[in-house]
């Protein structure tokens, strides 16, 4: 643990100038509460890390497969379980990482996720969101739940980090090329149908969005998706287990054998007998304080809570009228967020995994909410607005009409 203690005090170190850049481009930025959060996140990785010690842990196999099963550091590269491996082994094999460390180090990548995720929702919006009077942007910074799935060896970390830097990137593409092909590699070499997912909710997003842009780049961007979901569609299928030729009947057996397997690891739901709403709202909300397994569970619970009064937010009849005219970067959010619960739902009915899964796409369900608070807020002050010029221009006349009769 000592050498994981300097390496910590090292990636710290190594953050810093990082951080600070970030700072010179956006004014915005608070480098102290960014600082804040790598060691939240670094304590979660504790957490984490004690969890391992008395449970069954993914990231004791990634380790040892990758310090006794590989022969070479190409023979790892592959989508998927492989691709953590292949992360992990020049760390492990050449410069003789132990376990602790690699759970920090992968804890870091983690960690990079929540700084690109506070620099998505904090440009993309005007006025700070606040619940009950706080921060809501800084209160999703610091959900427990999203921290403990994200500090661990394992794809939880390498995913979130890859999606941050990916809605980052696209939030100007122009200039963030770099930010783009790293957290599409990244999604890519991991869940390949989540980088689908948001290019797909890109596409939509940027062709009905409110900006004014060129007819030609609107056509660019479709023609793009289109031409990326001809090319990464078969390998996604074969991928995710189903028949290319036979796709509806092999996604229905798949997601049969999927259930049966999740139920027989405990913490079961019976989903598969649920209409779509309650599979949704299983996903998007439980476990809650009746039905949590553990203490893990309850503590969750309070998560799933403000999950539920912030998606309230959006249960209004201007929602329709904001969703329409939305900016591309919300409506990419709203398709990425729908989408891909849609598909989890059919295949997830275990709490632990729901909950370990959804961690990686609440933040586009949040981001739409506190965009659509902030709508309401400009309008409320276009209102404020219009009344007092109103109210200015009537006195005008006044002043104007008690002149003339001076006269």
């Amino acid at each position: 643990m000592l050498g994981a203690v300097v390496l910590i005090l090292i990636l710290f170190g190594i953050s810093q100038p990082i951080l600070g850049n970030l700072q010179k481009e956006h004014k915005w930025v608070k480098a102290g509460m960014l600082n804040q959060i790598f060691w939240y996140h670094m304590f979660f990785g504790l957490v984490y890390w004690t969890y391992g010690q008395f449970n069954r842990s993914d990231s004791i196999t990634y380790f040892n497969r990758t310090k006794f099963y590989w022969r070479s550091w190409f023979d790892a590269f592959s989508e998927g379980t492989d691709f953590i491996e292949w992360l992990a082994f020049p760390w492990v094999r050449w410069f003789g990482f132990n376990y602790d460390m690699m759970m920090f180090l992968t804890t870091w990548l983690g960690f990079w996720g929540f700084v690109y995720f506070y620099l998505f929702f904090k440009e993309n919006l005007r006025f700070n969101p606040k619940f009950e009077g706080w921060d809501a942007i800084t209160i999703f910074m610091f959900l427990p739940n999203m921290h403990f799935w994200t500090a661990s060896l394992g794809k939880g970390a390498v995913i979130f980090a890859g999606i941050g830097f990916l809605v980052y990137g696209l939030s100007w593409p122009a200039k963030r090329i770099p930010h783009i092909i790293f957290g599409s590699f990244l999604c890519y070499m991991v869940r390949p149908h989540i980088l689908f997912a948001i290019l797909i909710g890109m596409g939509v997003g940027f062709v009905m969005g409110k900006e004014k842009v060129p007819l030609y780049q609107k056509y660019m961007v479709v023609v793009f998706a289109i031409g990326m979901s001809i090319y990464v569609y078969e390998d996604l299928i074969v991928y995710l287990g189903y028949d290319p030729n036979n796709l509806v009947d092999s996604f229905e057996e798949e997601s049969e054998l999927n259930r049966q397997r999740l139920q027989a690891a405990g913490s079961a739901v019976d989903m598969g007998s649920y209409s779509l709403p309650m599979k949704l709202f299983t996903f998007w909300f439980r476990p809650l304080f009746v039905d949590s397994p553990n203490a893990l569970g309850i503590a969750i619970s309070f998560e799933n809570a403000l999950y539920i009064y912030m998606f309230s937010k959006i249960l209004r009849k201007d929602f329709i009228t904001y969703i329409k005219e939305a900016p591309a970067m919300v409506k990419m959010s709203a398709v990425v967020f729908i989408s891909i619960s849609i598909s989890m739902t059919y295949v997830m009915s275990n709490l632990g995994i729901i909950i370990r899964q959804k961690s990686q796409i609440m933040y586009f369900m949040l981001f739409v909410v506190v965009a659509f608070m902030d709508w309401q807020k400009i309008n409320r002050i276009k209102k404020r607005g219009e009344i007092y010029n109103r109210i200015v221009e009537e006195e005008r006349k006044r002043i104007a009409e008690a002149e003339l009769m001076e006269q």
